[in-house]
């Protein structure tokens, strides 16, 4: 998978890069992330990207020139007619686990760093084939945002995470959230681990992470257990905490 960042900022990405999950992925040739300079395609002396918004208001607002012309410049160098290109933006959709698994689909992926007081409109109308938002709050810096973004969607990629049953098991991949977890010692200032897993009785610690899992969901996140598809166990394990 490839993926081209076009940012006002390229440095922000240093440490996620080159650590981690991500800069193992990078290492092994997993993924090929670019990163692109917006001010690189500009073309007067100061390279400036943004300008005062028509109509008044504050604020500066993103120029679409250098972002469209970067988005060629990178279309005509993979030839390719059509990439799925993002702009990260509090407009946009609300990110979350099913759209990183259909970005993790695709071959190439375009990430535009909204900044300021936004991108010109003519760069979401135009030019992207989708709006993507983190989350209802404001960020200094979209750059942000596509960290967020590309973390999500390179762990899903094929080899990348050491063991496949990470995925199976994280929370959010089946629309719950991951049971509780524990590891040595034991007891830690008189705070045990729950006997059940100490007992090597795999189906019941199964049933009991499952149940543990579909309770704290429910406590947590009641709005992904009503989304969730529940089985005729589930919803039983469910009641036996009611």
């Amino acid at each position: 998978m490839r993926i081209d960042i076009l940012t006002l900022f390229p440095q922000m990405f240093d440490g996620l890069l080159g650590c981690s999950i991500i800069g193992r992925a990078i290492e092994h040739g997993l993924v090929d992330i670019q990163l692109h300079d917006i001010r690189a395609y500009t073309h007067d002396k100061h390279h400036i990207v943004d300008d005062y918004p028509y109509g008044g208001g504050a604020g500066m607002v993103l120029k679409p020139e250098p972002i469209f012309e970067a988005v060629d410049d990178i279309k005509g160098e993979l030839s390719l007619p059509s990439i799925s290109t993002i702009l990260l933006s509090p407009q946009g959709r609300l990110f979350n686990q099913e759209m990183a698994r259909k970005l993790a689909d695709c071959q190439n992926l375009i990430l535009i760093c909204g900044h300021y007081e936004g991108v010109d409109e003519r760069v979401a109308e135009h030019l992207v084939s989708d709006e993507i938002s983190i989350g209802d709050y404001l960020l200094s810096a979209g750059e942000v945002a596509a960290m967020v973004v590309v973390d999500c969607v390179i762990r899903l990629l094929p080899g990348v995470l050491g063991s496949e049953a990470s995925l199976v098991e994280d929370s959010h991949i089946g629309g719950l959230l991951e049971y509780p977890q524990y590891t040595r010692p034991a007891v830690y200032h008189g705070w045990a681990v729950p006997e059940i897993l100490l007992s090597g009785d795999h189906a019941e610690v199964a049933r009991w992470r499952r149940k543990q899992s579909l309770l704290r969901t429910a406590k947590r996140r009641p709005d992904l257990i009503e989304k969730a598809v529940l089985s005729r166990e589930d919803k039983r394990l469910l009641g036996e905490a009611s």
